[in-house]
Parts: C-alpha cells; sequence; structure tokens
C-alpha cells in the first residue's frame, strides 16, 4: 500500500519548489513600489484592518473602497460597532451583499466586548473562534494586524503559487495542502526577524509602509496584490512580473472548469407617489427569518406572467456569485395598468411600506434595489418627478 505523505513531508516537498529568499526580495521590491494605496493599508489598527478583511471576502477591492470609507466614519472603532444597532449596521453595509457577514461582524464585535474586554485576539487559532472569520481572513488579520508568520491562502494567492510551481488546479485535500505548504514556505519570520538583506533589497516608501517592520503580513500582502493586478487569471500580465524568471509556468495554467452561469429573468415593481411636497417609494421588508437577505428592504417582486406584453421603465443586470439576474423594472402609470401590477404583487408579500425618498439612505436596501434606485435617480433627488 502507498503510504501517504505526511504534514512535514509535504512542507518539505513544497521548501525544494522555489528559492524563498530570491523570491522574497523581488516581491518585497515590486510591492513597496507599485502597491496600490488602499486606506486598510495605511493602519495599523487591529479594528480597521478585521472591517477591511471581512469586506473584501468575495467583493472586488473597488466595490469595497467605498463602503470601507463610509463604515469607518460611522463605526470608527470596535466600541461603536458593538454599541450600534444590527439595523445600523446594516444600512451602512447596504450595497456589499452577502448580508450574513455584516451580520456576523457586529456579533463578533460584541462578543468582543463582552467576552473579551475589548479586545481583538492576536492568533489565527484564537481568530477563528470568533464569528465569520474563516481560516484565509484569520490569516490574513493576524499576520498584516499582529505580524504573527502565517500564510494567507486565497484565488489569488494560489494562483500565485500553482503558476510559480508549474501546477495545475488541483480542487483534492492533497492539492490544496500542497498550495498551504508552499505559501507558508515563501513565508518570512515573524515580525521585526526580516534579514538585513531582505530589508535593504526592498527599497523604502511606497503603498504599505505602516508594516514596514511586519514581513510576514507585507508579505501576505505582497502575494495577493501580486495575483490581482499581475498574474492575472486571464492573459496574466508576465512581461511586469518581478518574479517571472523563477516561474514554471510564465501564462495561464490549466484550471478546473468554471460552474456555468445561470441566467434568471426577474421583475419587479417601482411605485412612486406623491404625498403634498414629499415623493414616496413603496418597498417590501424581507422576512426574519428568510434564508437569503433577511430583514433588508427591496422593491416589490413581480410575476413575470404579470408583466407579458409590458415595456419596463429600466432593465439591468445583476450578478450574484453564479447567477446573472436579467431585471426588468415597471412603473405603473396612473389608471388600470398601474392597479393591475399592483394587485399583482404576490400575496405573501405582507410587508410593503411607502417610504419617503428622503429617508432611503436610512434604510438596509438590497443592493439589486439600491442600484435601481440610484440609476433612476430617487435617491439622489428626493424631489423627483413621478413617472408618467
Amino acid at each position: 500500500m502507498k503510504r501517504s505523505k505526511s504534514g512535514d513531508e509535504v512542507a518539505g516537498a513544497a521548501r525544494s519548489e522555489i528559492n524563498p529568499a530570491a523570491f522574497r526580495r523581488r516581491l518585497l521590491a515590486w510591492y513597496r513600489g507599485n502597491a496600490r494605496s488602499l486606506p486598510w493599508r495605511e493602519t495599523s489598527d487591529p479594528y480597521k484592518i478585521w472591517v477591511a478583511e471581512v469586506m473584501l471576502q468575495q467583493t472586488r477591492v473597488a466595490a469595497v473602497v467605498e463602503h470601507y470609507n463610509e463604515f469607518q466614519r460611522r463605526f470608527p472603532t470596535l466600541v461603536s460597532l458593538a454599541l450600534a444597532s444590527e439595523l445600523e449596521v446594516l444600512v451602512a453595509w447596504s450595497g456589499l451583499g452577502y448580508y450574513s457577514r455584516a451580520r456576523l461582524l457586529h456579533r463578533a464585535a460584541q462578543f468582543i466586548m463582552t467576552e473579551r474586554r475589548g479586545k481583538l485576539p492576536a492568533s489565527a487559532a484564537e481568530l477563528r473562534t470568533l464569528p465569520g472569520i474563516g481560516e484565509y481572513t484569520a490569516a490574513a488579520i493576524a499576520s498584516i494586524a499582529f505580524g504573527e508568520s502565517v500564510a494567507v491562502v486565497d484565488g489569488n494567492v494560489e494562483r500565485v503559487v500553482l503558476r510559480l510551481t508549474g501546477r495545475a488546479s488541483e480542487n483534492t485535500a492533497a492539492g490544496r495542502g500542497f498550495v498551504r505548504a508552499q505559501a507558508q514556505a515563501l513565508l518570512p519570520h515573524a515580525r521585526g526577524t526580516a534579514t538585513r538583506r531582505e530589508v535593504q533589497s526592498g527599497g523604502g516608501g511606497g503603498a504599505g509602509t505602516a508594516h514596514s517592520d511586519n514581513p510576514a503580513g507585507e508579505h501576505n500582502q505582497a502575494m495577493m496584490e501580486l495575483g490581482a493586478t499581475v498574474c492575472l487569471p486571464r492573459v496574466p500580465r508576465c512581461s511586469e512580473c518581478p518574479v517571472r524568471e523563477l516561474c514554471r509556468t510564465r501564462g495561464e495554467h490549466p484550471t478546473l472548469p468554471r460552474a456555468a452561469q445561470r441566467s434568471l429573468p426577474v421583475a419587479c415593481l417601482l411605485d412612486l407617489r406623491k404625498r403634498g411636497p414629499a415623493t414616496e417609494v413603496l418597498l417590501e421588508r424581507r422576512p426574519a427569518d428568510a434564508s437569503v437577505m433577511p430583514a433588508m428592504v427591496e422593491l416589490p417582486p413581480l410575476p413575470l406572467e404579470a408583466v407579458e406584453g409590458l415595456e419596463p421603465a429600466l432593465r439591468i443586470r445583476h450578478a450574484i456569485t453564479n447567477t446573472n439576474y436579467y431585471v426588468q423594472v415597471f412603473a405603473p402609470r396612473r389608471g388600470a395598468t398601474a392597479q393591475a401590477l399592483r394587485s399583482a404583487v404576490p400575496a405573501e408579500s405582507r410587508e410593503l411600506q411607502w417610504t419617503r425618498t428622503t429617508q432611503l439612505a436610512g434604510l438596509p436596501l438590497t443592493g439589486l434595489t439600491r442600484k435601481i434606485l440610484q440609476r433612476l435617480k430617487v435617491m439622489e433627488n428626493p424631489r423627483v418627478a413621478l413617472l408618467e
């Protein structure tokens, strides 16, 4: 019988793949001169780094930046987040999607205040005991905020490691173990233990200088940055890669087939009315026990058969994970058509409410609803004219 390799043997095999010191020198020099300027890279506050890493889960950096700044303005400290209501947290999170992240972040802040005297855990192992923090997020916070020498492995880092070593994607325990071991083998030691040669060759200035005394944290950020900006999934920019000479692939690598994207047509109702000088919009609150986006507020849904033959006021595509929603937004005109559309809202939609457009910014709107209201200028202009 063939004996399976132990963790130490896997790590040992990983160490032989790349020269770690040469790799780190090139990567660090590139990162310090080319890294994007991002708000969470300009701080050493563990709370701010924690919030950023939770927001970055399955979300594009560009989408996170705007929400991160606003979230920090509303909740600048862990104490302020813990004392806020869940509704306030959801309002600040509105538009980022995956709202369970916001609820778990809020719950974790309250746990830290009541059970840990307001102190965020400093190790990856302890961080994983908090709600909403998995292996990747724990490693990111522990290394970037506290200097722990633990590798962060997200999709970007996995792609870099596989291309460096000439491996194909492999969705098995052995494949994931190899990537983790290789990423850990490339990692420098903990805070303050980088060699003089590595630090001097890295240069000065640039993004990430707040963590220049944190080799592990800076290295992890550099690995993720390399995958996000140079070692791209499609058409990688190999000519710009600082570790090109160490790479065995130099281009795209064999990957597992992606899950097919689903296309789903949906329709919703945009009903506006005047009440004196105010404009109101009809909204629906999702049930508190809904399996998806509980207690969030959205435009009422419409059955597709109810809008057959009608021209929508807006067509918009909205992607969530592996589903593309092709949304038609219908704005009823006065008369029979308006009444018919209102009557077509499913009977189970009991949580309908008229809301002033001036109050929309204070509601936990779903990302799709926020996108529609902004696209049609309902949120920006509280005196919007009724659609006719």
